[in-house]
């Protein structure tokens, strides 16, 4: 709110030049625009500012922080009060340093501020303009709707708007530095402002999705990060399955095998509560807790007994519940090594880890310490890291920490490169070491042998096995100026021994290989894409070596994933023992008792597989996928030696899928998938399975929602 007088008298009887100083001051304060609260008079030129004896008047604006005002021009007088930056106050007389100000314009109130020099700067600056002040709201008392229009020539009176709301902040002055206001909870400001936003919604400002800082008493930078996903299956499969040698439900069920009817339904709660210390915009956070409890809910529905217990009488539909510990850790910032934030961390605890970018050797939660972080802008990234597995509930996959850990190591060191070898394509090196020494009899809590497999003599037995692998995903535009083409490739060699191999019934050394390469090719709302894998398998199971290869915990994102019916699917070897020939979520045949609890089996058929499939961005919510899949086996001896006949066909049959996702807000909160696959029998597995199915169906419905 600007008013301006004159200080300065014109000289009345040189008319030009007090014309030019009248334009010249009009020019200045159109310069200052609707931040000036000064009136222009027009009436005749006032003698100049004189000391305090003389009653002129002009104006004053501090520039420092804030200025006493005293009832006397010293400074032991009565303090009347303070004005802070950028006030302008009525200035009617002199003494000295002293200048005399007008409190109130209406009852003639006066103080005085004293002129003095703070950190280089004046704390006051007195304005100059041709003619006496007049405040605004002593002349018009509210500001006005319009500007009348002046008459050419005449001397323009210039009106502010009235004094802004104290709760608001006062507009920048044009003649002061420009400054920052301190703000004591800068995260709050929406809120100061009057914006309210609700607990449940995490598109704005939310104190449990990490937005606001919390138990501030302690910290400034706390944040607390709640996380809550639902994930509700339902399925609808068939899957060859034998008939029980003690109990049937059916009558007339006296063959090898029966009914693959099977139904599931699943419902489970994933829980995430995450502390963090730190401003995380743009560094690592200082340090970190997490801990993700899952609640889980399962009904499975068969038609045969004995296949989801051991003992038949306990019926064909199974109810299971249960909570696992699916991360719980503590994370801590080492330190930063660049003014960039590259950093090193430490975390302890349940965790996740995954060795690669698909997931096709381990992708599991296990508890471990792992040192990781990053160089060069992030271009180098690492990981170093002892893991421990858990050993899982059987029937729902999940966590179980009320047992003891599994005495199954993994010791692991990646090493990742951005834009290595070209543009746009990152590569990782990875050395992992798995030591099992579980050579003691374990059940699963269904009453069936999970290790060791039941396989020849069923002793149990320990292997150590170090996996050499590279991996390479991204972009290969550098190469392919015209192609968009994308791709994401894995290679593993499997080096190591098992001290006892339960078919041969002695030592062997494990020599396996592995190979997956997918490659993408993206046309506007359409990515057709080509598979590969290749997995070693086993030539001779007497020998002493064994040449299958076998994860230690898979979870493949390829090849239509879970869409896929081999992939999704676990299928048992019937009539080869208490073995499966490939397991729930996995890619490989590795003929184990169960992926979540059983041992890595070096003596499997191996695996090859060549798919085409597409994904389709039909519109921006809704998108559809389809894969095709031809699978054989490696080696076949070892089917044929289980089953004590001669060695099936190596064509293991073709696999097609087709699924759609539909996110009807455009966003990952909601989420609907659904799927129909079919796995079309080779000659293989028909010769495994009789004629009286040639086929295996899955039907899934997957109804996600996210907070």
């Amino acid at each position: 709110m600007f008013a301006v007088a004159a200080d300065r008298a014109l000289n009345p009887q040189n008319t030009q030049p007090a014309r030019r100083r009248l334009q010249f001051w009009r020019l200045f304060l159109a310069m200052v625009g609707s931040t000036a609260a000064v009136a222009l008079a027009a009436e005749p030129p006032a003698a100049p500012l004189a000391q305090a004896s003389t009653k002129l008047q002009g104006l004053v604006q501090v520039t420092a922080e804030s200025v006493i005002i005293r009832a006397a021009p010293q400074d032991t007088a009565v303090i009347l009060g303070t004005a802070k930056r950028g006030t302008l106050l009525t200035v009617t007389g002199r003494d000295g340093e002293w200048l005399a100000v007008s409190i109130s314009s209406r009852d003639a109130t006066t103080g005085w501020i004293q002129q003095r020099q703070t950190r280089g700067q004046m704390d006051l600056q007195e304005l100059q303009g041709p003619g006496p002040a007049r405040m605004a709201l002593d002349e018009v008392g509210d500001a006005p709707t319009t500007i009348p229009p002046d008459r050419p020539g005449a001397a323009r009176g210039i009106v502010t708007l009235p004094p802004l709301d104290p709760l608001q902040v006062a507009p920048a002055a044009p003649n002061l530095p420009r400054e920052t206001l301190p703000l004591p909870d800068r995260w709050r400001l929406m809120q100061s402002l009057g914006f309210k936003f609700p607990i449940y919604d995490p598109y704005n400002q939310n104190v449990i999705k990490g937005d606001l800082p919390v138990m501030r008493s302690l910290s400034p930078d706390l944040f607390f990060n709640l996380g809550i996903v639902s994930d509700n299956l339902f399925e609808d499969r068939s899957v060859p399955i034998p008939v029980s040698q003690a109990v049937g439900f059916r009558s007339g069920a006296n063959n090898i095998y029966g009914s693959p009817r099977q139904r599931i339904q699943a419902h489970m709660v994933l829980l995430s509560f995450g502390l963090t210390k730190g401003n995380t915009t743009f560094k690592p956070p200082d340090w970190e807790f997490r801990y993700a409890p899952a609640i889980q809910y399962n009904r499975v529905e068969v038609r045969e007994a004995g296949a989801l217990n051991i003992d038949p009488s306990r019926g064909a539909i199974r109810h299971h519940d249960f909570i696992g510990t699916q991360e719980l850790f503590a994370d801590y910032h080492l330190r930063n090594v660049s003014e960039r934030y590259d950093f090193d961390s430490l975390r302890v605890g349940v965790q996740p880890f995954t060795s690669d970018f698909r997931g096709f050797l381990f992708a599991d939660l296990p508890v471990g310490i792992r040192l990781f972080g990053n160089r060069d802008n992030n271009r180098w990234q690492y990981n170093l890291g002892w893991f421990r597995r858990i050993e899982k509930d059987t029937n729902s996959g999940l966590n179980d920490l009320r047992r003891p850990l599994r005495d199954d190591d993994i010791f692991a060191a990646n090493l990742y490169r951005q834009d290595f070898p070209i543009l746009g394509l990152t590569s990782q090196w990875a050395v992992i070491h798995n030591r099992n020494r579980e050579d003691q009899q374990h059940y699963d809590t269904n009453g069936f042998i999970a290790r060791p497999a039941f396989l020849g003599d069923v002793r149990g037995h320990r292997y150590q096995v170090t996996y050499l692998g590279y991996s390479a995903d991204g972009h290969l535009g550098a190469r392919f100026e015209r192609g968009r083409f994308n791709l994401s490739s894995s290679t593993y060699l499997a080096l190591g021994t098992d001290d006892r191999s339960p078919l041969a019934e002695q030592s062997q050394t494990v020599r396996g290989f592995f190979h997956a390469s997918e490659i993408s090719r993206d046309y506007s709302w359409i990515r057709l894409r080509a598979s590969f894998l290749f997995a070693s398998g086993d030539r001779d199971p007497y020998d002493r070596k064994a040449t299958g290869f076998d994860a230690i915990f898979e979870n493949p994102q390829f090849a239509g994933a879970d869409t896929s019916y081999f992939i999704r699917q676990g299928i048992p070897l019937i009539g080869g023992g208490g073995v499966a020939l490939s397991g729930r979520n996995g890619l490989l045949p590795s003929l184990r008792s169960s992926k979540e609890q059983g041992q890595s089996n070096f003596q499997n058929p191996g695996l090859t597989l060549i798919g085409i499939g597409a994904d389709f961005d039909l519109t921006p919510e809704l998108r559809m996928l389809g894969n095709i899949s031809h699978l054989r086996f490696n080696n076949t001896q070892i089917l044929g030696v289980l089953r004590n006949e001669r060695a099936p066909d190596a064509d293991l049959g073709l696999d097609y899928s087709l699924g759609i996702q539909w996110r009807p807000f455009y966003n990952q909160n909601v989420i609907l998938n659904a799927s129909y696959a079919v796995l079309h029998f080779g000659e293989g597995l028909r010769q495994m399975y009789g004629n009286r199915q040639d086929r295996a169906h899955s039907a899934i419905f997957n109804f996600l929602l996210n907070f």
